[in-house]
């Protein structure tokens, strides 16, 4: 797992939120400075799920360290609040009723079966090509998914059979970094 104070954690939630706010007021997305704590400059790939009353309404992230976390969170958080095509943009009125939760990702490893998976534990990112399907660690959880129906899954919504995981697929998982506005998770 991927160790994160409560000041750093508190500073990437507000940019979270302040960043939806203003893009939302604005429609420009702000660049936020560089912090001074060091964790928060590493790249890190990051997930920003964001909940409506209590009901999932927005999950967007990157699954590989592409820019460091100060900025990967408040990227992923607007595009969590307006481009996620599963559902209509967030308005500013549904603001205040919008739970965040962050996740916070570890490295990718390659993983041979599903042996290898521990549910609630890990999450995996399966791809073929170009397609790619990823799941959060808590997806396979709060499904009681066994990790064969956790594969499976994850192929299904890479838009791949669901035993594509055993016919040349490539299947990584990885660990997350859970914490959001309720309290911290992990």
């Amino acid at each position: 797992m991927y160790a994160l104070n409560d000041s750093a954690r508190d500073y990437l939630l507000e940019a979270a939120r302040s960043t939806i706010e203003v893009y939302l007021r604005s429609g420009v997305r702000p660049v936020p400075d560089p912090p001074s704590a060091r964790e928060l400059l590493q790249k890190r790939g990051a997930f920003v799920t964001l909940y409506l009353r209590g009901r999932l309404r927005g999950c967007v992230g990157y699954a590989w360290p592409v820019t460091p976390l100060y900025r990967a969170v408040p990227e992923c958080a607007v595009s969590a609040a307006v481009e996620d095509v599963r559902f209509r943009p967030l308005n500013l009125t549904d603001l205040p009723e919008t739970e965040i939760e962050l996740s916070v990702l570890s490295g990718l490893d390659k993983v041979g079966g599903a042996s290898e998976i521990l549910v609630g534990t890990h999450g995996l990112l399966v791809s073929q090509e170009t397609r790619r399907g990823l799941l959060l660690p808590k997806v396979a959880e709060e499904h009681g998914w066994t990790p064969e129906q956790f594969l499976e899954q994850a192929c299904l919504k890479a838009g791949l059979s669901p035993r594509a995981w055993k016919n040349g697929a490539t299947v990584e998982r990885f660990t997350a970094t859970v914490f959001g506005e309720k309290g911290n998770d992990e």
